[in-house]
């Protein structure tokens, strides 16, 4: 929102600056919700499974004995549903708003409450709990459109882009250990999301069917995002097991509803009826 009143202020001192280049009269906000399907990149699909579904050596934090111990886990689908939360503003037929968006977590349930590990020399067994394997992304983007038939036309087509950021959240299936590059210092995955942020760019194109302040749109698109590498108690996973520093992009379709609230200028014509 804070974007969104940024740049109706500069709106607004240009409008000082040069009479008739912009009436702040015409501004009509808006809220939008929506749904869509979006489909992983293979990368991506890959990503999340060699990542949150990885092994590796389990330990205690009062046993300095490593143990090796893994279990079946089932491979994260490529398709999922994110939902949205667009607040903006029009003037006329230019549209900008911020575009919040987050999906439903998604799981790979644990096989078992526990894994049965032996220590490296094969002389001795532990039991290590196990943990859901979760993740799941949230961000937001600044969206610009343009209404390309007409403010106030029943059939719309709107191209949009925008830039953001993105935040992905991952919970390990286990208390695997974490190694550090620079000092070989020992931690413990813990029973937590890890996160990791990137910058993202949306690409988009709705049809939408506009009744007076109410419109639904279908619209599609492509979602590009470039992930850090993932930081796992202080140390970055950039092994070649985890392979973290990776794309997140998706394509989606979705439903968007909107409705557009009125106006200055409007109010002052239905009052003058």
């Amino acid at each position: 929102m804070a974007a969104v009143f940024g740049i109706l202020s500069l709106a607004t001192n240009s409008k000082a600056a040069e009479p008739g280049f912009y009436d702040k009269d015409h501004i009509r906000g808006f809220v939008s919700i929506g749904g869509d399907f979006r489909g992983m990149m293979p990368k991506f699909n890959d990503y999340v499974n060699s990542v949150a579904l990885s092994s590796g050596y389990l330990m205690t934090n009062s046993d300095s004995t490593k143990y090796a111990g893994s279990a079946k886990f089932s491979k994260f689908n490529k398709y999922y549903p994110a939902f949205h939360l667009d607040l903006g503003a029009q003037y006329k037929q230019f549209l900008t708003w911020i575009d919040i968006n987050f999906m439903a977590t998604q799981i790979s349930e644990r096989p078992a409450a526990s894994v049965m590990a032996i220590s490296e020399d094969g002389t001795a067994t532990r039991k290590f709990p196990l943990y859901d394997a979760r993740w799941f992304s949230y961000g937001a983007d600044w969206m610009f459109g343009w209404k390309t038939l007409g403010e106030n036309a029943f059939f719309n087509l709107i191209p949009a882009v925008g830039i953001g950021f993105n935040m992905m959240n991952i919970h390990f299936t286990s208390n695997y250990v974490v190694t550090s590059k620079s000092s070989g210092e020992e931690s413990l995955m813990r029973d937590r999301y890890y996160s990791t942020i990137a910058a993202s760019f949306n690409a988009e194109l709705e049809a939408r069917l506009q009744f007076d302040q109410f419109s639904v749109g279908l619209y599609g698109g492509y979602r590009v995002v470039r992930y850090n590498e993932l930081n796992v108690e202080g140390e970055d996973l950039d092994t070649t097991m985890f392979n973290t520093d990776n794309d997140g992009d998706t394509w989606f379709i979705g439903l968007r509803l909107t409705w557009t609230f009125r106006s200055i200028w409007e109010n002052k014509q239905l009052d003058k009826i």
